[in-house]
């Protein structure tokens, strides 16, 4: 008998969230909410997602509502995630200007989220960030991440390459 599969846990930043609107990434991005619609995975958020969710166009700050309707899905910013974020700025990851995407990373490393889906491809999803941010959690001693784009993770379901 086979086991089933855990859902996979996504930690979604606000370009995710917006992308679903954009001509750019909306193919993906649905996909992808088709995906947790099915439960295939489940979405968690932060209040720094939030927050810069709230400053957004009507129409993504009606979907996040929608995709974290409580707080149960979004976690919260704690001491250690604050702390874990300045050292990804102090050692060079990022600069002061993008905390708040060192937040993001923070926030799903501490809560021990693996893996976050991000259409920010300069300050995230790319693998010199990547291996930035997991140095220094290495050295907090905390376990990698993997910063991913949408397209990553919802066309390895199909296992064929598009």
């Amino acid at each position: 008998m086979l086991k089933s599969v855990p859902a996979l846990t996504l930690y979604l930043d606000n370009s995710v969230v917006g992308g679903y609107f954009d001509p750019e990434f909306e193919k993906a991005t649905q996909r992808l909410w088709a995906l947790s619609d099915s439960g295939h995975c489940r979405f968690v958020a932060s209040v720094v997602t939030q927050q810069e969710a709230s400053l957004a166009p009507p129409e993504v700050v009606r979907l996040f509502a929608r995709t974290f309707p409580d707080k149960s899905t979004l976690l919260p910013l704690i001491d250690r995630a604050e702390e874990l974020a300045r050292a990804y700025v102090q050692a060079g990851v990022l600069t002061a200007k993008y905390m708040d995407d060192a937040r993001h990373v923070a926030i799903a490393t501490t809560h021990g989220i693996g893996l976050i889906v991000s259409w920010n491809f300069k300050h995230l999803a790319n693998y010199q960030r990547e291996s930035g941010f997991n140095r220094i959690n290495l050295v907090y001693g905390y376990p990698s991440v993997r910063i991913i784009s949408p397209p990553e993770l919802i066309y390895g379901d199909e296992g064929q390459n598009h």
